[in-house]
């Protein structure tokens, strides 16, 4: 709430308010302020004071007003919208507490990456940290620092270290995944392997096909490396394949990316005929698939994938271990048809150069020694009970699930906009995951993505209550 001061007017107080959440991306280029009355109401306020605070933010070119339609955020990178007076207005004492992230593409990713607030986050990415301690990992360092550190005075193999891709490809196999260790490359993480995968077989300018919803950073990182992205609803047995069929024809595609199991943020798995008819419209028109294996331990082993199916031919793979292991170690794998293996891995090199040895070889002992499968386990079960509470929580509040609870996502129907609503749940100290965030084109929503593990407890969903209205 807004608080009379020496120091600031409540206009003042306001446009910082504002002014910060605009600087800091917490509300996205295009998306529209609250109405005057609106405003006023929340911030119990005079309609007055709400209209001289809109007037600052427009001289200062943040917002614009449309007319008979409200004010809307300007976007700062482009149309010379100035940003030098951003904190013109004391907004590093706005009332908007300063360490909040933003909620955009880049919004969950800075969540996992700092812990700004004790309270569980819904709209995070990742599983709580205390689901993830173990002691398997430090020995397994230990270990492997302890013997020969040759390694560590060179740099490693390219395509990196080859005990662990061994290690990889027999894991493989139990999910019949065909990949040899020459076919499997390491990264910096699954969204290293995805970004290896898109600058070699892609031109600024080409076509993707992505799923939609979809992985919000997924869009972004596309389209900054200057793609035209194609969205394809996703079902709940597939992506809708008349649109895939149409941009064949009309677009050329050059690549599709996929997540066919435990679909972030809807939880939907590939059925076996979908993925025939993927792979046939992929080799009918001459474009490759990468399937986005991200969450495969929390997967069922016998789920469809449609690198199975295709032998890695025209599929490539992508995973990785921060979801279930351990994130600061930012170690995933892409595995890939034989003759695309030079490139991704000249593509590696340009980038990284190589891979830490040191912790390729941990984690190769880790899923040699069963470590990884009985924390997998473990983290399952774990996370089943979580999904059963939690379910019952949001339906308890008033909400529906757009598809089956699975994983560690639910597709939450809230009927509100959830753009709004985030920004008053921020006021809470909650950050949602909007609707709008999993779309190629912004668009207002009334579904969010909430993230199992951390909406178990009855006082969130008693603040979303009541927050909703």
């Amino acid at each position: 709430m807004l608080m009379k001061t020496a120091d600031q007017t409540l206009t003042e107080q306001l446009a910082s308010h504002f002014a910060e959440r605009i600087r800091s991306r917490l509300l996205a280029a295009g998306a529209r302020l609250p109405s005057v009355r609106q405003c006023a109401q929340q911030q119990q306020v005079s309609a007055s004071t709400v209209v001289a605070a809109y007037d600052r933010l427009l001289a200062l070119g943040l917002v614009e007003a449309r007319k008979n339609r409200g004010f809307y955020v300007r976007d700062l990178m482009q149309n010379g919208a100035p940003a030098q007076d951003l904190y013109a207005l004391k907004a590093t004492q706005s009332i908007a507490n300063p360490a909040r992230r933003p909620i955009d593409a880049t919004a969950l990713m800075r969540g996992m990456f700092q812990g700004d607030s004790d309270t569980p986050q819904p709209g995070m990415g990742v599983l709580p940290p205390d689901w993830l301690a173990n002691s398997f990992m430090p020995a397994a360092v230990r270990r492997v620092a302890a013997g020969t550190a040759d390694f560590s005075r060179r740099y490693g193999d390219p395509a990196g270290d080859l005990g662990l891709r061994q290690s990889l490809s027999k894991k493989l196999l139990g999910l019949h995944v065909p990949a040899a260790p020459e076919q499997i490359i390491t990264t910096v993480g699954a969204t290293h392997a995805l970004d290896i995968a898109s600058r070699t077989l892609l031109r600024a300018g080409d076509c993707v096909m992505v799923e939609e919803p979809g992985w919000a950073v997924e869009f972004a990182r596309l389209e900054a490396m200057g793609m035209r992205i194609l969205p394809v609803p996703r079902n709940a047995d597939g992506p809708n394949l008349e649109v895939m069929a149409r941009y064949c024809e009309q677009h050329a595609p050059k690549l599709f990316v996929s997540v066919s199991v435990l679909h972030n943020p809807t939880g939907f798995c590939l059925t076996p005929g979908s993925a025939h008819r993927v792979l046939t419209l992929a080799n009918a028109h001459d474009f490759y698939i990468v399937e986005d294996d991200t969450y495969s331990h929390l997967a069922p082993a016998h789920a469809t994938r449609l690198c199975v199916l295709d032998g890695l031919q025209r599929t490539l793979y992508a995973s990785g271990f921060s979801k279930i292991l351990a994130p600061g170690w930012r170690v995933g794998f892409l595995a890939a048809p034989t003759a695309l293996v030079d490139r991704l891995t000249n593509t590696k090199l340009l980038a990284t150069l190589t891979t830490p040895s040191l912790l390729e070889k941990a984690l190769a002992w880790c899923i040699d020694q069963g470590q990884l499968r009985r924390h997998s386990e473990g983290v399952r079960a774990r996370l089943d009970q979580a999904r059963t509470r939690s379910t019952k929580l949001a339906l308890a509040a008033g909400c529906t699930f757009a598809s089956e609870p699975a994983g560690l996502f639910g597709w939450v129907e809230t009927g509100v906009d959830t753009d709004a609503l985030a920004q008053r749940m921020l006021d809470e100290g909650y950050m949602l995951a909007p609707g709008a965030l999993f779309h190629a084109s912004r668009q207002p929503s009334s579904l969010m993505r909430i993230n199992f593990a951390n909406t178990q407890d009855a006082a969130f969903w008693k603040v979303f209550a009541r927050v909703r209205g």
